[in-house]
């Protein structure tokens, strides 16, 4: 059982898992003999987190009326599959309760009804039953914007319906609480007999009593934490964020955590997209987090899940429910990498044994076989967006190869680290512009930065043109385009901090991204960006207006950090611009205030962000260690140690080579069988042609290979592929340097 909080009230509850939402909210209304209180449009609220656990208090107050408070404090039963609401009214009238269930995370073809002195709901296998301590007084079941409470109250005043019955459609339910204190229950289960048990059950032992229960497991579980050094207020907020990712792994799957009990902009739609679900690079960085801050059992769980939801050919699908089903079907071999580098976290500090080596061994060849046969390009970026080549991306799969090395065969590993060479070397070319491609640098004053991203792996990637998401078909060119994304070669051990390019880089991303906000130093995530609320404050519906960050900050101190200068700013940044409670948010608002919205401050979408919360975390333990968490040995004495000399050029079809620089052996590579036609010259005039067939190698690659030796006298290779359906139609040129 999990429950959201949202305008003082919950606003949703998720059952069985943390992906299931079931209600839209559950509001209050109070009766007085001067008129009627919309407690959530009508109050303002301060909420009061519990330091022992996530119990959330709420006191609503009335501006104009100083003896007015309704005090809610809301918990999950420890025994039954319900939820607690504990509430005080103060100041007179009659308090009611307001319930919009939306079960099977749907607002429609819901039933409701009055029956024993409870309110119910069903929808398909889903059933709700509301009690109360104090038993309801009127009760009545309606139609949303039709016979529901609040328009009863909103035509007559106060309670005047009470119908016992509302069939098939977007329902709310409506009870009169007899006394002005008391526990609400709020229950679940297949069938709405059983929704009743657990509702009755949670309420026959004393709320302080199942209270002190609750709080006393989770200081059993803060107390393992090991909180990285800090202020007061840095290490409470390190507390709550450490108890953040935890609420949002679910007790059905053991270890699946989900990116956060939210629907970014959830008011305006009623689609099912939501952050309720499990992405698994958000959730290797929060069971990072978790690790970070002492809590490797935690860790292991989660990396347990992952492996078992790993797919047959090796990555890892683009989300997906807690009970494994996916439910966007995209690529983004970020997320397979993230897998493979907390894996080697894990080895590295002596807790993979927790795992069968048999299970670590066979996740790890499928996992690398499926970045070895799909990378350098993935087909979508980590912002969901662009398909193409990003220094974040690439990173992140050659820190990967590294990492996997330990539960290869001899044969694989000696592939995964040759390739991960090539790309490490030829990362540079795809994805950092100087001189014509690189239109910002006369403007800050550098040789040349890296860019968000270029579509596809070729020379002059600047040139490239990329068509931004959320902006009704804008298209850009890629060197116009900076992001933080860079920042991870840094954190994985691929570059320096002090290396001329990323220092440029940042120059140009702090002109260009950088939101100087109350809060402190916050950052966007590119230019031109959609993905926000509209500029009057309204809700993201397909096209807005990109927002600040508070996640970012978190990266931009990262790299501040590393490269010796103080992360304070960007620390005091993500602090200040937390939510009520202290909680992420996923956007700040970045424009002068509104009646809803203050500069520097949550702007509407996901809140909690759990990634946020983890990269808090990871901040605070770099500062303290002066290193970033996510670094493997391995990485670092391979690529900033050692510097490897790549021997082999990797040659695939979405990431050609056109020159091959001396002592280089050339690699020709593709998943399917093929024949190579090939000569050397001229593009017109081919030399000794021949044909050589395809050998099968390791992770189901098929390839050609000319040594260095024998094309050392060569000035070029020319090729075309004949495959078992027929020729490939094009030929390719590979320009030898000797």
């Amino acid at each position: 059982m999990r429950a959201a909080v949202g305008f003082g009230v919950v606003n949703e509850v998720y059952w069985p898992s943390s992906g299931d939402p079931q209600v839209r909210d559950l509001t209050f209304l109070v009766g007085t003999p001067d008129g009627w209180v919309d407690v959530k449009r009508d109050c303002i609220y301060i909420l009061t987190p519990c330091e022992d656990g996530p119990l959330i208090g709420v006191e609503h107050r009335l501006a104009d009326d100083p003896t007015f408070r309704l005090r809610l404090e809301i918990m999950p039963s420890i025994e039954n599959d319900s939820l607690l609401i504990d509430y005080a009214l103060e100041g007179g009238g009659t308090l009611y309760a307001l319930l919009a269930p939306h079960l099977a995370d749907c607002g429609q073809n819901n039933t409701a009804w009055v029956q024993d002195g409870m309110l119910y709901a069903t929808r398909d296998d889903a059933a709700l039953a509301l009690s109360c301590s104090g038993g309801f007084g009127a009760m009545s079941a309606g139609f949303v914007g039709v016979s529901d409470g609040w328009q009863d109250f909103h035509q007559h005043g106060g309670m005047t319906w009470q119908y016992a019955r509302a069939e098939g459609g977007n329902v709310a339910l409506t009870g009169e609480l007899k006394e002005s204190r008391g526990t609400l229950a709020m229950a679940f289960a297949r069938h709405a007999g059983g929704a009743a048990i657990h509702a009755r059950g949670s309420l026959q032992r004393p709320y302080p009593q199942q209270r002190a229960e609750f709080l006393k497991a989770w200081q059993t579980w803060t107390g393992r934490l090991r909180l990285p050094a800090g202020g007061d207020e840095e290490r409470a907020r390190a507390r709550l964020s450490a108890q953040v990712i935890r609420v949002h792994e679910g007790s059905d799957f053991s270890g699946a955590i989900v990116a956060s009990l939210s629907v970014p902009f959830g008011q305006a739609h009623s689609d099912l997209g939501g952050y309720h679900l499990v992405w698994p690079r958000d959730m290797v960085e929060a069971a990072t987090g978790l690790l970070a801050a002492g809590q490797p059992h935690d860790t292991l769980r989660s990396l347990n899940y992952l492996l078992a939801c790993q797919s047959p050919d090796g990555h890892w699908p683009q989300n997906l429910y807690p009970n494994g089903e996916p439910y966007w079907s995209g690529d983004q071999l970020d997320e397979t990498a993230f897998v493979l580098l907390l894996m080697g976290k894990l080895r590295e500090l002596g807790l993979d044994t927790a795992l069968r080596p048999e299970a670590l061994t066979w996740a790890a060849r499928r996992a690398a076989g499926y970045l070895a046969r799909n990378g350098p390009v993935s087909q979508e970026d980590r912002w969901e967006e662009n398909s193409g080549v990003t220094a974040y991306t690439l990173g992140l799969m050659i820190a990967a190869l590294v990492a996997a090395g330990p539960w290869l065969d001899a044969e694989e590993a000696d592939y995964a680290l040759a390739l991960a060479d090539d790309w490490n070397a030829r990362l540079d070319g795809w994805c950092y512009v100087t001189g014509d491609d690189a239109p910002l640098a006369g403007q800050y004053g550098v040789d040349g930065y890296y860019i968000r991203i270029a579509p596809q792996a070729g020379p002059q990637p600047g040139r490239q043109e990329v068509p931004l998401a959320n902006t009704a078909g804008l298209k850009v060119q890629a060197g116009a385009l900076v992001s933080l994304d860079f920042g991870y070669l840094v954190r994985v051990g691929l570059r320096r901090a002090d290396d001329r390019r990323i220092l440029d880089t940042l120059k140009v991303v702090d002109g260009e991204l950088r939101y100087d906000s109350p809060a402190g130093p916050l950052y966007y995530r590119y230019q031109h960006d959609g993905y926000g609320n509209t500029a009057d404050g309204g809700p993201y519906l397909g096209q807005g207006i990109g927002r600040a960050w508070p996640l970012l900050a978190g990266e931009r101190g990262h790299l501040a950090l590393l490269a010796g200068e103080s992360p304070q700013p960007y620390i005091d940044a993500m602090l200040h611009s937390s939510g009520p409670g202290g909680l992420f948010p996923e956007q700040v608002w970045d424009a002068p205030p509104t009646r809803r919205f203050q500069p520097g401050k949550p702007a509407g979408s996901a809140m909690p962000l759990v990634w946020a919360h983890a990269e808090y975390l990871k901040l605070l333990w770099a500062r303290e260690h002066g290193q970033p968490y996510e670094a493997l040995r391995a990485v670092q004495e391979r690529y900033l140690a050692g510097k490897p000399v790549p021997q082999i050029r990797f040659w695939r079809t979405d990431a050609p080579a056109f020159e091959l620089p001396a002592g280089l052996a050339l690699r020709v590579e593709d998943t399917r069988p093929f024949t190579l036609h090939c000569g050397f010259g001229a593009a017109d005039a081919w030399d000794s042609v021949q044909e050589r067939g395809a050998q099968a190698g390791v992770f189901g690659l098929w390839r050609v290979e000319f040594t260095a030796q024998e094309l050392s006298n060569q000035s070029a290779l020319n090729f075309t592929r004949r495959f078992e359906d027929g020729w490939e139609g094009r030929d390719h040129r590979v320009v030898l340097r000797g």
